[in-house]
């Protein structure tokens, strides 16, 4: 189950790159929770599925480009860890990069839970995988 686990996360990240949102979200339960409560930055918090795909849609309207990427997926179990380095331009083309871990939650072929962490240690730790 847990190789269908890292498909899923793959599936959702090449949808948001798409911005099809409604295949990014395809997968997740009506009650996902998506924690922002490390994030840096005006979105900290912890949102319900509709409420992140509000905050997703706005944060991509507010740059010329964004690439969503996943430096690797590691496979957990019931958890996906995916170490990511996205890269942003702005509409005067400055660009960024932001880098960060995401571990995902997956039950019986659904998201459940993604949390956002600053360290990958801190994510790694979180998955169990110590």
């Amino acid at each position: 189950m847990s190789e269908e686990n890292v498909e899923l996360a793959r599936a959702a990240i090449a949808a948001l790159n798409r911005k099809d949102f409604d295949a990014v979200f395809r997968d997740a339960s009506p009650d996902a929770e998506i924690d922002l409560s490390r994030a840096i930055g005006l979105d900290q918090g912890v949102y319900s599925l509709d409420q992140f795909r509000r905050v997703t849609e706005e944060f991509s309207k507010s740059w010329e480009s964004v690439r969503y990427g996943v430096d690797d997926y590691i496979d957990a179990g019931e958890y996906v860890v995916t170490p990511f380095t996205n890269l942003l331009r702005g509409r005067d083309g400055i660009e960024v990069q932001a880098q960060g871990t995401w571990v995902w939650t997956i039950r019986a072929g659904v998201i459940v839970r993604i949390c956002l962490y600053q360290e990958r240690q801190e994510a790694l730790d979180a998955a169990g995988l110590n």
